[in-house]
């Protein structure tokens, strides 16, 4: 791989992670209810799952995702359902009095181990990235060379740039957080962010194979 291509690639993925969607809104909830330590397992979470969506792309899998109707949807409903799953507990959650934030609002409310696998199944929840992990991994792999350090290369250069721009996203969250943590703020704020992933998993649901 040339230098030319990977950054090419660097400025694909940068475009990609700069835009948000149901990471970034995850880890800024996250953020915003249990502080910015446990966000980084949140963007740990996401970028595990990115790497095993390489995986699957790199093994065939993701080809199977692409030309198998019923398979695809199979994932894409799973994931979609799971989205709106996430949606509906922010949605539902209760407004917080100020004199009960230490307790339902401490680090130790959710821990890491959970918050970390809830990010892993955000970043599995939308087959189309895995599809397009399918379509683009290709074009930057020359197949007279030794695929596997190309992949590991273009891999951990889209982990980085993730991690990154998610902490940024993170860092963002957290500078508003005392804005955002008055009891009523709080609560329309999880309902905002519920409803975002609701639309996220509906927009799932309903977009199609091709």
């Amino acid at each position: 791989m040339t230098i030319q291509y990977w950054l090419m690639y660097l400025a694909l993925t940068i475009a990609a992670a700069s835009t948000p969607g149901p990471a970034v809104l995850y880890i800024m909830t996250n953020t915003t209810l249990y502080g910015w330590k446990k966000a980084i397992f949140a963007a740990l979470g996401n970028i595990v799952g990115l790497l095993v969506m390489g995986i699957i792309a790199v093994t065939g899998l993701g080809a199977l995702l692409n030309t198998s109707e019923l398979v695809f949807n199979l994932v894409k409903y799973a994931g979609a359902a799971y989205l709106i799953y996430l949606g509906v507990k922010l949605f539902c959650q209760k407004g917080i009095d100020l004199s009960d934030i230490s307790g339902q609002l401490s680090p130790e409310a959710k821990s890491a181990k959970k918050i970390f696998v809830q990010a892993f199944g955000v970043a599995l929840s939308n087959p189309k990235a895995i599809v397009f992990l399918t379509a683009l991994l290709p074009q930057f792999i020359h197949i007279e060379q030794p695929v596997f350090p190309q992949f590991a290369i273009l891999i951990v250069t889209l982990m980085v740039v993730s991690f990154i721009f998610l902490m940024l996203f993170s860092l963002l969250a957290y500078k508003a957080k005392s804005w955002l943590m008055q009891p009523r703020r709080i609560k329309r704020f999880g309902r905002i962010s519920g409803s975002i992933f609701i639309g996220f998993g509906a927009l799932l649901a309903t977009s199609s194979h091709r």
